[in-house]
């Protein structure tokens, strides 16, 4: 009896190492690829901006009632001077994904303090043409291209500023205002800061092209003259912008 047992019991065993050898390998699984954190940039977006700017204005003088030489033909230059100062201000916008690629629509105003002059080559000496910006505004496309949170943008559209023109001849002498719509073009580098918070390097210059601008006597409503001037900017600003988007996407 006892012979018989262990009998069944090796051959069970020899069946049972066989029928293993028999077996295929376990096939190797790789690995799930890491899950990997994309910057999403769609979404509205609100945000501030300071930096400085550079107005540069040139003046030419084509109707003269201050000496009576009356209009000038061709125009007389006055000369050109830089109104420099600095700017703050807020933008909105919004921007949309595809891909690495990023599309946007924004729009910029900024309160500014640009000033700058320069002696009249036409009036002489102790006559100042001095300039002053007071606002600036952009209304731009955008197209961009990002790495993850690093955005590289230009932008493009129409730019509008808010000019004051003075005559100087000790005390002010005429006066006169102006509101002209140009173009712009910039470029900027952002990068995001989490989720929803970025920050933001950018340059603009804006073309405000030439306009004829009218001055009075200072206090009263008598013309003075008729100078077309000349106008163009360079900006640069820092910009903190806060997103009204979702989460990172996880991307495979």
């Amino acid at each position: 009896m006892n012979k018989s047992f262990v009998a069944v019991i090796a051959l069970l065993g020899t069946t049972t190492l066989a029928s293993a050898a028999d077996l295929p390998a376990a096939p190797y699984t790789k690995a799930p690829p890491p899950i990997i954190a994309a910057y999403d940039w769609s979404g509205f977006y609100i945000g501030i901006n300071a930096g400085g700017a550079t107005s540069h204005n040139c003046w030419a003088v084509n109707n003269d009632g201050i000496t009576g030489f009356g209009p000038l033909s061709p125009a007389v230059g006055e000369g050109c001077h830089d109104a420099t100062g600095g700017l703050v201000g807020g933008q909105v916008g919004y921007r949309w994904q595809s891909a690495n690629w990023v599309f946007g629509v924004e729009a910029q105003g900024d309160w500014a303090d640009l000033a700058g002059s320069n002696t009249s080559l036409f009036y002489g000496p102790g006559f100042i043409n001095q300039s002053r910006t007071d606002a600036i505004g952009l209304f731009t496309g955008q197209v961009g291209y990002a790495w993850n949170n690093v955005l590289l943008y230009v932008k493009g559209g129409a730019a509008i500023t808010d000019n004051q023109y003075n005559g100087l001849v000790g005390v002010l002498l005429d006066q006169a205002t102006d509101t002209r719509w140009g173009g712009a073009v910039g470029a900027g580098l952002e990068v995001g800061l989490g989720p929803n918070w970025s920050v933001a390097a950018e340059y603009d210059h804006l073309f405000m092209g030439n306009q004829n601008v009218n001055f009075n006597f200072a206090g009263v409503a008598g013309f003075s003259r008729s100078d077309n001037i000349r106008q163009d900017v360079d900006m640069a600003t820092v910009r903190l912008n806060y997103r009204f988007g979702g989460p990172v996407v996880a991307r495979y």
